[in-house]
């Protein structure tokens, strides 16, 4: 390779930035999609945890597939209890450390597209939350990056 090429190369070769060396800029699109996913997968989780104990958005217990009902002890609605109170946690998880609360939300989203696959009747809620657990992913990323907290590095 000739010198003026390689120089060229190296010119144009993007400088890797630390994290904690680059301030944030708040006007940064990359920035903005980082809060807007911070925060729904902080509210929606935490929301839809506490609606496992009233049942207000809707009735929970019904999109509980029946082999996980047959497995796992008490009723559904006690489940559901359980099934809120992790959602709950998750929520607070992204809120503390998005680096990895993003993917135990992920990895809990794709739990429920196995559930509701297995159940054979809510295929478009199962798409809709693998929509999710992609927008969980790309918090994830976006957290590496972002969450500057030093408990997340490294």
């Amino acid at each position: 390779m000739s010198t003026a090429l390689r120089q060229e190369t190296e010119r144009r070769r993007p400088v890797a930035v630390a994290p904690s060396d680059a301030p944030i800029a708040r006007s940064d699109p990359r920035y903005q999609a980082y809060l807007t996913l911070r925060i729904g997968f902080v509210v929606l989780p935490v929301v839809m945890g506490i609606d496992k104990y009233f049942n207000a958005l809707t009735s929970w217990p019904q999109y509980l597939a029946d082999w996980i009902d047959r497995i796992v002890p008490g009723t559904a609605q006690q489940f559901m209890y359980a099934v809120g109170a992790i959602e709950i946690a998750a929520g607070l998880l992204v809120a503390l450390r998005p680096r990895w609360g993003a993917y135990v939300v992920a990895l809990w989203l794709g739990g429920i597209i196995v559930n509701l696959l297995s159940y054979g009747e809510w295929y478009d809620i199962a798409v809709r939350d693998f929509g999710l657990m992609l927008g969980a992913l790309a918090l994830a990323r976006l957290a590496a990056h972002y969450d500057r907290s030093p408990a997340s590095r490294g």
